[in-house]
């Protein structure tokens, strides 16, 4: 059982592991969007945009749902903007420590 959470974990997080899919999971954390809207956000062509999409749908990590011509992209599980913002203040505290051993070491000198 542990080993299939295990799995279920790695394969999560090797669908993060872009940093325009982890932009992309940022914009449709506000709300779904279009791909041209995320196109246009980004400022990317639409392969770009696409292929990221396509690597994040097919972990279930967005879903998308077609309306007429356009595929309207959502998160698929909410608790991803909270992941998001976890690691947002890791990075955070990642950054404060640095900085606080930035001033120890030229205080030192």
């Amino acid at each position: 059982m542990n080993q299939n959470i295990q799995q279920f974990k790695a394969e999560f997080f090797k669908a993060l592991a872009h940093p325009l899919r982890i932009r992309i999971l940022e914009l449709l954390s506000d709300g779904e969007k279009t791909v041209n809207e995320l196109q246009s956000i980004l400022g990317l062509e639409g392969s770009a945009v696409s292929q990221q999409l396509a690597v994040l749908r097919n972990r279930n990590v967005v879903q998308g749902i077609k309306e007429g011509t356009s595929v309207i992209y959502s998160l698929r599980d909410p608790l991803i903007k909270d992941l998001l913002l976890v690691a947002k203040q890791i990075f955070d505290n990642h950054l404060v420590d640095a900085i606080s051993l930035l001033e120890d070491m030229r205080n030192e000198s």
